[in-house]
């Protein structure tokens, strides 16, 4: 009768070896992951043991982040509504009185062979006088006019490249060089002061975002710092059985990301609400002037990247703050007071 092969004894695999030799490094692993996981819960748990002191530095953050990320939105909506204003310019070209319906056609022909032009409309006088009679209510008086006052009119639109403020002003130039023009109209000149403007609005919110950025670390740095103050006995225990100034500040670390993230939720909050009460006049404002100017708020990814702005100016202002005191902590301090 064959032997049973289950009979026969079982040498160890490589496998087994392996996973022997990778347990200390995955206990080491799991334990590291626990011990982060522990002190975030620790240290949402000493913020909620004082909710006052909590809820007021995370008004201060919320404060300080919101208004420059509510001036960046505004001013995006601005950017985006001159642009739409400077992509639809049009181009009024008025011809001289002498100047003949052919010469206007034949100038036409020549302005719409240019590459920068992608529409061309040409009104003649006669047409003009008549849409002029009947949107002025002028029509009495215009009959006693003894001949026509109006000139041959050319309405030209930019091709898409050339939209901007220098390839219009180029395009411009191109064509008072020719002849029986006797003037090329076109608004840009606010537009481009608006330009000016809203650049330099961009740069000064961009100088006070550092500035409220600075003062987020400052006041993070100040409470963690009070913090330290307050655990300086669990600390320096901490110290003489051996923990690391890794292990020592990692809890503060932890508590200036959560102080950010509260921040961030609260900036939140009132972008949100600024946005929902400032939406309605806003648009009944913007239809005055027949435009469709609104207050664009922040998208989901906006969001989470102003939550994760803050967690890391948090993190900075406790990693400050504990770079400046924590070292200042040490274990002699029980045999000198001892």
């Amino acid at each position: 009768m064959a032997a049973d092969p289950s009979s026969k004894p079982r040498k160890p695999g490589p496998s087994r070896g392996a996973n022997v030799a990778r347990s200390p490094w995955r206990e080491q692993a799991e334990s590291y992951v626990k011990n982060h996981r522990k002190i975030a819960r620790d240290s949402v748990g000493r913020m909620w043991r004082t909710p006052i002191a909590s809820l007021m530095t995370w008004a201060v953050m919320g404060v300080a982040l919101a208004l420059p990320v509510a001036l960046l939105l505004l001013l995006t909506s601005l950017q985006g509504v001159s642009a739409g204003w400077e992509s639809s310019a049009r181009v009024t070209v008025y011809m001289k009185l002498s100047a003949s319906l052919n010469q206007t056609q034949e100038l036409a022909r020549e302005i719409r062979a240019d590459s920068r032009v992608t529409e061309l409309e040409l009104v003649d006088r006669d047409r003009a006088l008549r849409e002029f009679r009947a949107s002025s209510g002028l029509a009495d008086a215009l009959d006693y006019l003894e001949e026509n006052p109006l000139p041959h009119t050319l309405l030209i639109t930019p091709e898409e490249s050339a939209r901007s403020a220098e390839g219009v002003a180029g395009l411009v130039t191109y064509i008072e060089g020719m002849e029986s023009v006797e003037r090329v109209q076109i608004d840009l000149g606010w537009l481009q002061r608006l330009n000016a403007m809203t650049d330099l609005l961009a740069r000064a919110v961009w100088a006070l975002a550092i500035l409220l950025a600075v003062a987020v670390v400052l006041v993070i740095g100040n409470t963690v710092r009070l913090s330290i103050e307050s655990r300086r006995d669990e600390i320096l225990v901490a110290k003489l059985v051996g923990g690391t100034d890794g292990f020592v500040r990692r809890p503060f670390l932890y508590t200036g990301a959560w102080f950010g993230f509260g921040g961030g939720v609260v900036a939140w909050i009132l972008l949100q609400l600024s946005l929902w009460w400032l939406s309605g006049p806003v648009e009944r404002l913007a239809g005055l002037y027949h435009s469709d100017f609104s207050l664009d708020g922040l998208s989901i990814d906006g969001a989470f990247a102003l939550i994760i702005v803050a967690m890391l100016l948090g993190w900075l202002g406790a990693w400050v703050a504990v770079k400046r005191h924590l070292d200042d902590i040490e274990p002699g301090e029980i045999a000198g007071g001892g």
